[in-house]
């Protein structure tokens, strides 16, 4: 006899509390084999397919494409020694049986384990009008696509759910977390809403009606004129995905980071010739990957910008290691791909992984652990065709370089006026881990090796 599995959102790692639905790689009605990719996923990292750990018949899926999901909520139903997968392994000379312990690999995403099914937990009924609950103060969840038919709904309501249906005392029969979001986007109370679920839950369809009802209500009522309201029926564009991520992350920086910014002026001239005898002698190497360089020379001896501040303990903690991230511009949108250890690699090791990662970040198949984990982040805004900036530094990171166009431009050289090749290079510093001196110091530092590249022989 089949056994109906269900497979949630697993954790993706990284911190990452939801993901929205690209594309279905399975139907319902496929057979799957156990840790075969049943779903392809966008999270605010990068686009992950996620295996299904059990191998059976799909019975139902869950989430149409673009619809975004938490983490935990069901993806889709597997038979589990059902007919149709018995026969399909036996064919294949792959395994058999009816229990879940041989069709589970165990081994998913992080944070997401696949041991025997969880025992089945009690439901919760809603208590009647005026009457205190004396079970659990949350219900809990409803797995009908293990006991239901494929593609099966929920009963019809008798009758559409109306506000103050409900009394508002005890639990609120409400499982999904869309069905909470949707409400509380509109403002609806769901103790005041009747579930047409079975035992009394909320489903979409009732919290939808019952916004729909309010709507006709409040459209019913006569309104007494007023100004006219500004216009916004322009373009919604819903901050989710990497948009969403970078917005969260910068909005962070801001409120958290109590940062300052500095900049200096300085003669590219001779870092541009090196770069020119470099690339006639060897592979080619980057301005890019010439300044990450001279930015973890920099880091060394100044230290205090590569580190964090634990806020809660009161500390600035200092790092060891630079992992140096860069941004990237991609169709997706802004991504900083990171240079793990990038203090134990010259320029050419630098530019090779810079092109290697801004390949991947372009074909959008950069992985959460290549975005993570950054020190300090050197930002070329230059290549907008822009020569300054004040960059918001990328939380939680105590510093952000950046580098603005080089362009010619007259300057003082030897005392007699010329035009040499000039960049704007400006510092963006976390001032709880050091003062303008220190600062300023880095900065100098980077823009002594810009104008003599010399300079950097003393730390090769």
């Amino acid at each position: 006899m089949a056994q109906v599995l269900e497979f949630k959102l697993p954790d993706l790692g990284e911190g990452l509390t939801e993901a929205e639905v690209v594309r279905w790689l399975v139907e319902v009605g496929d057979v799957v084999a156990v840790d075969q990719p049943v779903v392809e996923v966008e999270t605010a990292k990068a686009m992950v397919e996620v295996p299904c750990p059990y191998g059976g018949v799909v019975t139902a899926r869950f989430g149409e494409e673009g619809t975004e999901l938490p983490v935990g909520a069901p993806l889709l139903t597997v038979a589990v020694g059902s007919p149709e997968a018995t026969e399909s392994r036996g064919a294949s000379g792959g395994p058999s049986g009816d229990g879940a312990g041989s069709e589970a690999s165990g081994n998913v995403l992080v944070g997401y384990g696949t041991g025997a099914p969880a025992a089945r937990r009690r439901r919760v009924r809603p208590a009647p009008v005026g009457q205190a609950p004396t079970t659990a103060a949350h219900p809990a969840p409803v797995t009908a696509a293990r006991s239901a038919p494929v593609r099966a709904s929920a009963p019809a309501p008798t009758s559409v759910p109306v506000l103050g249906a409900v009394a508002p005392q005890g639990p609120v029969a409400v499982i999904s977390p869309l069905v909470r979001k949707l409400a509380r986007q509109h403002g609806l109370d769901l103790r005041q809403v009747a579930g047409s679920g079975r035992d009394g839950l909320i489903l979409r369809t009732d919290v939808e009606s019952a916004i729909r009802a309010a709507d006709e209500d409040a459209a019913a009522v006569p309104s007494t004129p007023a100004r006219p309201e500004p216009d916004t029926s322009g373009e919604r564009i819903p901050l989710r995905g990497v948009r969403g991520a970078v917005a969260e992350k910068l909005s962070r920086s801001r409120r958290e980071i109590p940062d300052a910014t500095c900049w200096v002026d300085a003669d590219a001239t001779e870092l541009m010739a090196a770069r020119a005898a470099m690339n006639a002698a060897g592979p080619k190497v980057s301005v890019l990957a010439l300044l990450a360089r001279i930015c973890t020379a920099a880091l060394a001896r100044f230290p205090e910008l590569n580190s964090t501040v634990d806020a809660e303990a009161r500390e600035i903690v200092r790092l060891t290691g630079v992992h140096l991230g860069f941004a990237a511009q991609t169709e997706r949108g802004l991504v900083v791909p990171v240079v793990r250890d990038a203090h134990t690699r010259n320029a050419e090791s630098i530019g090779a992984e810079i092109a290697r990662l801004t390949e991947a970040a372009r074909d959008g198949k950069l992985t959460p652990a290549q975005l993570t984990g950054g020190t300090f982040t050197l930002n070329n805004y230059g290549v907008f065709g822009v020569d300054g900036s004040t960059p918001i530094i990328n939380h939680p990171e105590a510093a952000m370089l950046g580098v603005g166009r080089i362009v010619p431009k007259p300057w003082v050289h030897e005392g007699e006026l010329a035009v040499r090749q000039v960049v704007q290079l400006s510092l963006t510093f976390d001032h709880r881990v050091c003062d303008g001196g220190t600062a300023g110091g880095f900065l100098r530092y980077v823009a002594d090796c810009v104008e003599q590249p010399a300079v950097l022989l003393r730390t090769l």
